[in-house]
């Protein structure tokens, strides 16, 4: 019985102990790691317990790059310890003429998914740019919007100094997109690099993306269907390199096989090479599609629907002026010009034969460097056209005009095409996009969009020196 209350009293005793360390300790370790912020360094910890005014002047006063660097060293084992979840999104963002691109795709992100996948989920985004005054206002309106999820973990943001970037001087012209492409994959592989051992699987998305609800739960599903299957990528969409899931276990050597041939190929052409040197020689593309892209980069002339008025914009389609034909049924909503505007609107028919196709006359030729045709529902991929082909059309004549010969650019693999014009004999002087389909089709049919981008002047002089 003594010894019972000795036991008793010591247990007592260290219980007491116990509280008044985590008392004393643990507030000053939180506090600590919220005001963790750092510009020139690899982590933003938002600092969302004080005032945005007193969080724009911390930013002000900034330290030297060693400091911020043995912070973040620092920071980052704290990182590390953190309970892994099973997936990470990783983001990879600059500055775009929508200055809202970021906030929209994180907003749809975490409205696709519920509160049970969101304990599953962190989501990485990697600030990309040096301009301290973005990196300031992004953050601080990020942190404004989504201080739940920063608080519970599930949203971090970094940044990597630009004077650890490998120099892009020597690639091609530096007034050419190949500058732009090269350090888009040192961005990613940064992100990449990053993300290593905070998840299990890591899902590549963009930073102007619309997410289907619940697309974790889809992902999931997925995974274990492919358990007895070996894979080193998974695609949830067939746009560029978004919604490519990989396991995190193989991000160390994609981060430096980007790192590697920066200089040689854009993300999106890159990707599928790794793809294939991991021995998996076939894409692996998982239906429904549950990642598209966002188009908010310009304004609309009320008089011409058909023709969008555009701000000045290097990511976004052109869609120069034309005029669409169709021999498809039409009916009194959804014309067949939907299609061909920038925003949400779509072209409606159904019950479609083959040979039937929708067709853009361009008002002048023009130099075209990618085409995308999008075709069905954005969530589940319904009335989506089964079999398809795009062609471009040369030589118009008569009045109203049309294309005397045509040549095939590729094939709509479900529903979807998305292609850059590499040859020169198709990309030049296009005066006509037809959208053709090769096989009768029962029920609706929804053609959501056709996207052209233009080859501009310095492009084709860099592809010129190329040859």
């Amino acid at each position: 019985m003594r010894c019972s209350i000795r036991r008793c009293f010591l247990t007592s005793v260290g219980i007491g102990f116990l509280w008044l360390f985590i008392t004393l300790k643990v507030p000053t370790e939180i506090e600590d790691d919220q005001n963790v912020m750092t510009i020139q360094g690899q982590v933003y910890d938002v600092p969302l317990s004080v005032s945005q005014e007193d969080s724009y002047n911390r930013r002000e006063d900034l330290r030297p790059l060693e400091e911020w660097q043995n912070l973040t060293s620092k920071y980052m084992k704290k990182i590390q310890q953190r309970r892994k979840t099973w997936l990470m999104v990783g983001i990879s963002s600059v500055p775009r003429p929508d200055q809202n691109s970021l906030s929209y795709t994180l907003l749809s992100l975490f409205r696709a998914t519920s509160k049970i996948e969101q304990k599953r989920l962190t989501v990485l985004v990697h600030l990309a740019d040096s301009d301290l005054t973005w990196l300031r206002e992004t953050t601080v309106h990020i942190s404004s919007l989504f201080s739940p999820q920063i608080l519970a973990g599930q949203l971090l943001l970094i940044h990597a100094p630009s004077d650890i970037y490998p120099t892009v001087d020597d690639v091609r012209d530096k007034d050419t997109q190949a500058e732009f492409y090269s350090k888009q994959n040192i961005d990613h592989a940064f992100l990449m690099s990053f993300a290593t051992k905070l998840s299990d699987y890591f899902l590549l998305l963009e930073d102007n993306a619309f997410c289907a609800p619940n697309f974790v739960t889809h992902i999931h599903w997925k995974v274990n269907a492919m358990r007895s299957d070996p894979w080193v990528m998974l695609e949830f969409s067939n746009m560029g390199f978004l919604g490519k899931l990989f396991h995190s276990r193989d991000l160390p050597v994609l981060s430096h096989f980007l790192l590697l041939f920066y200089k040689e190929k854009p993300l999106n052409r890159l990707i599928p090479h790794f793809r294939t040197l991991l021995a998996q020689k076939n894409p692996i593309l998982c239906r429904p599609f549950l990642f598209y892209h966002r188009i908010s980069y310009f304004t609309y002339n009320d008089s011409q629907k058909a023709t969008p008025v555009r701000k000045k914009n290097p990511y976004g389609p052109d869609n120069p002026p034309g005029a669409i034909f169709t021999d498809m049924k039409v009916f009194d909503v959804h014309f067949p010009w939907e299609a061909y505007t920038l925003d949400e609107s779509f072209f409606w028919t159904h019950n479609v034969s083959a040979g039937n196709h929708l067709t853009v006359i361009l008002n002048h030729p023009v130099n075209l460097n990618r085409v995308q045709v999008l075709t069905g529902t954005i969530v589940d991929g319904k009335y989506a056209l089964e079999k398809g082909q795009v062609e471009l059309g040369y030589d118009p004549e008569g009045m109203p005009q049309y294309c005397t010969s045509f040549a095939v650019l590729g094939h709509l693999l479900e529903g979807q095409m998305d292609q850059e014009v590499f040859l020169r004999s198709l990309r030049y002087n296009v005066s006509c996009v037809r959208v053709v389909v090769k096989a009768n089709q029962l029920g609706g049919l929804i053609i959501r969009h056709i996207h052209l981008w233009e080859e501009n002047a310095k492009e084709a002089e860099a592809t010129e020196s190329w040859r």
